[in-house]
């Protein structure tokens, strides 16, 4: 996960007003959750079995923890284009899930701009809902 889906923020920890996330002490996740991040800071435990470790070393550390933490399980990168941008370069994501809604924020950083014309995606389900439609596709290689 990004620092920016984590809380919102950037910076030192102390300068960010919602360091301790977005959830409460219950988030919906359940699971440990890397958050790459510029900042250290120790682990933040929460209720249900999520704990946040912040990682400082670059996304294949936090891939590699996660990894090593989910077992045999399938891992989730959850974030925005940055994060998925990371991932996507390096070959490490199968499926993508793209949640569209219409709300107009100004700027904003393009998910696929920039990748190069070797990604190809093969659109597998739309989902639509009343505030946004939900993009389902397989990394084609």
């Amino acid at each position: 996960m990004g620092r920016r889906m984590f809380s919102g923020g950037e910076g030192p920890w102390e300068q960010d007003p919602n360091a301790d996330a977005w959830w409460g002490d219950d988030p919906p996740f359940h699971v440990p959750v890397f958050v790459l991040t510029h900042h250290e800071r120790e682990p933040l435990e929460k209720e249900g079995g999520t704990t946040f470790h912040f990682v400082t070393d670059g996304a294949d550390s936090a891939l590699e923890q996660a990894r090593a933490a989910a077992g045999d399980k399938d891992v989730s990168i959850a974030g925005g284009a940055d994060v998925a941008k990371q991932y996507l370069r390096a070959g490490a994501i199968d499926d993508v899930t793209v949640h569209l809604a219409p709300v107009l924020l100004g700027g904003g950083v393009s998910l696929f701009g920039d990748l190069g014309t070797d990604l190809h995606l093969k659109l597998t389900n739309v989902l639509e809902a009343p505030l946004a439609t939900h993009l389902s596709y397989e990394v084609e290689r």
